[in-house]
């Protein structure tokens, strides 16, 4: 496994196209495209990286995998009155489906429907106790108490969050929010800006790896739910290209990280901050159709004669 680790990292940073980094959100937009990690957590405990694994990096919407799962925790299936859980086919800061579907997102992982899983967790709770309830999850995921969130990223997408406010406002007009949208914005910009590094990263998607020596923090139903919409949803209108290649559940974020569950075997994340058209990391989408091709770790199967790396 370090080795194959090794290999992809080398392999990234050879890579003359690394792609496009995020600029429509200004601390985001001075990032090096040249710098590339991988962790890969494994279900027996060890852990491996390579590359820049050890740099901090905004997760973005990869925040929403552990919104969704705190959400979840708060209100169970009630949660799906409220957003649905189809791809969206569409941008991730899309107006449009709210329009033709009354106002309910069309999964949790698009900008809409993290929203309301957003408003979901804050009910009853300031922006404080519940970004402070969602860094305690992430922090018991990753056995880490050293992630945090970062408040120039977080004031920055804050400033820049107008789409975001517009989806907002569509979703309090049709009744599909409970607390007020600046304190939603507010609790979602921070969310957002949750800081970590590729191998806290590995270790907190843990949680949705099957196996003894694994974070239990939801069930065994859930976790089967929240990496079917992974694998469906995860990579916004991108995520059947990411399924088609990869075939593992995963969530990406602009920032350039992808979170990576192979059920039972390893949670794995990947760094590249240059992004591909659909607004995902592109090293990191091709590091991981190499490890999936190498490792043979596809939910699809293994194919025939494939040797395991381990």
């Amino acid at each position: 496994m370090q080795k194959l680790l090794e290999e992809i990292a080398t392999t990234a940073a050879t890579n003359p196209d690394k792609g496009r980094v995020a600029t429509y959100i200004p601390e985001l937009a001075g990032t090096d495209p040249n710098q590339f990690g991988i962790a890969a957590a494994m279900a027996d405990g060890r852990v491996f990286s390579a590359g820049d694994a050890d740099v901090p990096f905004s997760i973005q919407s990869v925040s929403k995998v552990f919104a969704l799962a705190l959400a979840l925790g708060r209100v169970g299936d009630a949660m799906w009155t409220r957003v649905g859980r189809e791809p969206s086919g569409l941008s991730f800061d899309s107006v449009l489906l709210l329009e033709r579907e009354n106002g309910i997102p069309r999964n949790p992982f698009i900008n809409a429907g993290a929203l309301v899983t957003t408003d979901t967790y804050l009910a009853g709770s300031s922006p404080r106790e519940a970004l402070g309830e969602l860094l305690r999850f992430i922090r018991a995921a990753a056995d880490d108490d050293g992630i945090h969130i970062n408040e120039k990223v977080a004031r920055s997408e804050l400033a820049t969050a107008h789409r975001n406010y517009s989806l907002a406002h569509y979703l309090a007009s049709f009744g599909n929010m409970q607390a007020s949208i600046d304190k939603v914005l507010g609790t979602y910009c921070h969310q957002c800006g949750v800081e970590m590094t590729c191998r806290q990263l590995a270790m907190a998607g843990r949680f949705l790896v099957d196996g003894d020596k694994m974070p239990a923090l939801v069930s065994a139903e859930r976790r089967r739910r929240i990496n079917a919409l992974m694998m469906t949803c995860g990579h916004y209108d991108g995520s059947g290209d990411f399924a088609f290649r990869v075939g593992m559940p995963g969530k990406s974020g602009v920032g350039g990280g992808i979170l990576v569950v192979s059920p039972g075997r390893a949670s794995i994340a990947v760094w590249s901050p240059g992004l591909n058209p659909y607004g995902n990391s592109k090293l990191g989408t091709e590091a991981m159709e190499a490890f999936a091709r190498k490792t043979g770790w596809s939910v699809f199967g293994v194919p025939q004669g494939h040797e395991q790396v381990t």
